[in-house]
């Protein structure tokens, strides 16, 4: 029966290396456990009902996308996208995370749509590749920031802005220490290297807490727990009416999905290369079902009451150990069903133990910059706005028009306006106007 639905023979793999590549897959992505419920959670939202929407919508958007596509991709709460839900969409522009919630299931909604049609190819190919890797690096960069910040590694200053914090902090030098371990873990090429690493320097913290250290984890009051909150489930559909009444929920639900999309692409072309996926004429095999895959994962995401859930480039390291089918992305969705019963392990994981996996994700989205032509200065004064904007704003999308405004506008000052598609002519003017007129 596994032959028949996956493929094995033809894909050169076997139920044991399937299986095998799913578990690597779900430690080297497991850290969004942790880090999810306790970004989420700075928008009011319950930790414990993140933690459970995160687990099940996780394991449920995995194992569609083994069943329907037969890709070895597994999929979660993405990294930066649950940054602008909480940084952009609840604090900047002021909606609730109920709201918040209703623009993921929106942007979800449209990505199916556009999923099942020609137009996902039109937009790919109109965003300039230069700027969908500057975005990308942004993110990371941002996400870094945050980390910094939370840890207390990075303070907000009257005389500069911002300055390096106290480091005689017990919780500074614990998160430093995190970052430290996982680097070099990371640099030894040790499989979910950013999971240990959060593994670590939670460890070390409930150990130091023990040893009477303030400011330290807190060792669990069990391991396994029962008692689900679900209170999150259905939450978007009391923040409908905000898509109505808050001007800048258009805003909203095109970031999230523009952030989505790309970002899925991204991930699916290196997951699919990695797994030799690619077809004679170079096309991606099933990757219209894959992003079906991805879409149903936001929706439903949305629905169980967590952020936009999309494709992991954390699946590569199931891919490295010889994952070619959907039985990894299954192994992996079960796992991720599994961990649901293991939430009171939350009470170990403070800002300073998330800080590690937050930089580290950083500098892995950061690498992307390499890809962008800095001899150029459409590309490089696009990008770089794109970085900078996103970062000193504090906003991806703020970062995302900037940087698609200056490259419409250096095109047209190197004379080169022609090039320019006109759909990205229609969005510099939603930004223009995003910009300018809506409130922040």
């Amino acid at each position: 029966m596994l032959e028949k639905i996956f493929k094995l023979k033809e894909k050169g793999t076997t139920v044991k290396t399937e299986i095998l590549a799913g578990v690597t897959t779900f430690l080297a992505m497991a850290y969004i456990l942790a880090v999810n419920p306790q970004m989420l959670g700075e928008t009011g939202m319950s930790v414990q009902g993140v933690f459970l929407a995160t687990a099940i919508s996780s394991a449920v958007a995995t194992i569609v996308m083994g069943l329907l596509a037969n890709y070895p991709v597994a999929l979660s709460a993405g990294m930066g996208v649950n940054a602008l839900f909480t940084y952009t969409i609840c604090f900047s522009m002021g909606l609730s995370y109920q709201g918040a919630l209703a623009c993921v299931f929106v942007s979800g909604i449209i990505f199916l749509i556009i999923s099942i049609t020609g137009l996902r190819k039109m937009i790919i190919n109109a965003i300039p590749a230069q700027l969908k890797l500057a975005i990308g690096a942004g993110i990371g960069f941002f996400i870094a920031f945050i980390g910094l910040k939370n840890a207390g590694i990075i303070v907000a200053s009257e005389a500069t802005a911002v300055a390096l914090g106290n480091l005689k902090d017990p919780a500074v030098i614990l998160a430093v220490f995190g970052i430290l371990i996982t680097i070099v873990l990371l640099a030894k090429k040790v499989p979910a290297a950013v999971f240990y690493g959060l593994l670590i320097t939670a460890v070390a913290g409930v150990v130091a807490g023990l040893c009477g250290i303030k400011g330290m984890p807190q060792l669990p009051s069990g391991i396994v727990s029962v008692d689900f909150d679900f209170s999150l489930i259905g939450a978007f559909a009391s923040g409908m009416e905000e898509l109505l009444a808050h001007p800048s929920c258009l805003v909203a639900i095109f970031s999230l999905l523009f952030v989505d999309f790309f970002d899925t692409a991204g991930t699916l072309v290196a997951v699919t290369n990695r797994a030799n996926l690619i077809d004679e004429n170079g096309e991606l095999e099933n990757v219209d079902k894959a992003l079906l895959a991805d879409s149903i994962g936001t929706v439903f995401g949305a629905t169980m009451g967590t952020s936009t859930v999309t494709s992991f480039v954390e699946s590569t390291s199931g891919v490295e150990v010889g994952g070619r089918t959907g039985l990894t992305a299954i192994t992996t969705g079960i796992l991720f069903l599994l961990s649901v019963f293991f939430s009171p392990l939350l009470s170990c994981v403070t800002s300073a133990v998330t800080a590690p996996a937050l930089v580290v994700v950083g500098i892995l989205m950061a690498q992307q910059l390499k890809g962008i032509d800095w001899d150029n200065i459409v590309y490089a004064a696009s990008g770089f706005m794109t970085v900078i904007f996103m970062i000193l704003a504090y906003s991806i999308s703020d970062g995302i028009a900037i940087g698609f405004i200056t490259y419409a506008l250096t095109m047209v000052g190197v004379g080169k306006a022609k090039e320019v598609k006109p759909i990205v002519w229609v969005l510099v003017l939603c930004f223009v106007v995003f910009l300018v007129f809506l409130p922040k």
